[in-house]
């Protein structure tokens, strides 16, 4: 047991100063997850298949320790997409009840997210989860609302497009009541506002986009070394680096998460100079 102590007191002093001389370079504010490889790393290991999602989500917490010590303040994870209600009923049943058990977990007060101060969101159409999903969500997103650490965004169930179409909608009800207003305005002698336009800005829809508030990732990474988006974040990735490494999400560690930030700061000038091209051209 003191080997064990003196052995794990080396490993968090080197891990300190490794995430001391990265600091040095320039640092993500925002990554991103697509968690993948859960299915794959339970049946290589010939476990059950809701085993591999139950490490994927210890995967998670570590890695969000991790980037916490990083100091990077915006993590943002696909979690349960629109596209999986297509698999077996049961698979989708199980995935259900693991969402609510970890959720219940994350609310209770001892949880590491209230230890790091951690706020919460749910980007998605939550009105697609099961009902006791959907409510335990809402709950840990208003009981985290407070929280002024970093920031924890899981998206489920989600899209990309459903995220578009959803902002699209939400900006087009927004100018319908303003013309309306407009229209009862003018009906009643009072000057017309003819600040109302018809056109629809990127900054419209940016302002609805479940994202609004939040800086666009830095990096984006798939594990399992898959290349593809798979309709995750098509909006606010367009200058982010993309990496796919080929461990599966489990896998994931925080060697792996610090190899993923070298490559970032290596193509960091390469990144800036393509956004600044973007700003002159707006």
């Amino acid at each position: 047991m003191v080997t064990a102590g003196v052995l794990a007191s080396l490993q968090n002093f080197l891990r300190k100063c490794l995430i001391a001389v990265i600091s040095y370079g320039p640092m993500p504010k925002h990554i991103a997850f697509i968690m993948d490889g859960n299915r794959r790393y339970a049946k290589f290991r010939s476990i059950q298949q809701g085993a591999g999602h139950r490490v994927g989500f210890s995967a998670l917490i570590a890695n969000l320790l991790y980037c916490y010590e990083l100091g990077v303040k915006y993590i943002t994870v696909y979690a349960f997409s629109i596209d999986n209600f297509k698999r077996d009923p049961s698979e989708v049943q199980s995935l259900m009840q693991l969402m609510e058990e970890k959720i219940n977990e994350l609310l209770d007060s001892r949880s590491v997210i209230n230890r790091i101060n951690c706020k919460i969101n749910f980007w998605g159409n939550l009105d697609l989860l099961a009902e006791p999903v959907r409510l335990a969500a809402q709950k840990l997103m208003a009981s985290t609302a407070g929280n002024t650490g970093l920031v924890l965004s899981v998206c489920m169930p989600y899209n990309s497009t459903s995220e578009i179409v959803n902002a699209v909608n939400h900006v087009c009800t927004e100018r319908r009541e303003m013309l309306q207003r407009e229209h009862a305005s003018d009906s009643n002698g009072q000057a017309a506002n003819n600040s109302v336009h018809s056109e629809i800005s990127v900054a419209d829809l940016d302002r609805h986009m479940y994202s609004a508030g939040c800086p666009d990732p830095d990096i984006v990474i798939r594990t399992s070394g898959e290349t593809r988006l798979s309709n995750f974040l098509l909006w606010q990735t367009t200058f982010s680096h993309l990496q796919n490494p080929g461990p599966l999400w489990p896998e994931f560690s925080f060697k792996h998460l610090v190899w993923a930030i070298l490559k970032y700061q290596r193509a960091y000038p390469y990144l800036e100079q393509n956004r600044n091209v973007a700003k002159k051209q707006l």
